[in-house]
């Protein structure tokens, strides 16, 4: 598994992380996993959600996708993050690319909180 960040106790973030990931995103600790990456953003060799989404819950992890478009973040993306903070089963790792913009999604949704 790719390393992961620690934002607060009950969120991290990550870069792309693949299906065989996931058993070691639960042992980690994690409860759920936010996909903030769109599909095929990375070509033919990126794991699409739906591959993401059934690793994750044969992990007994819940699963979100939620694509976001990094130089382009809405307020939407901003309220939907806030609003899967409230819901899901924490801690929560979050994960895209890199793993900046699911950073960012998460600043932004704790500035929009406060």
């Amino acid at each position: 598994m790719s390393a992961f960040t620690s934002l607060t106790e009950q969120f991290a973030v990550a870069p792309q992380l693949a299906p065989e990931d996931m058993a070691a995103v639960a042992a980690a600790g994690f409860k759920s996993v936010i996909n903030n990456r769109p599909d095929f953003e990375g070509g033919p060799a990126q794991p699409s959600s739906e591959q993401m989404r059934a690793a994750a819950e044969a992990a007994g992890l819940r699963y979100v996708y939620q694509p976001v478009v990094g130089a382009n973040i809405q307020p939407a993306d901003v309220a939907a993050l806030a609003a899967q903070l409230e819901e899901l089963p924490q801690p929560v790792l979050a994960f895209c690319r890199s793993g900046a913009r699911s950073s960012k999604l998460f600043m932004l949704a704790q500035q929009s909180a406060n």
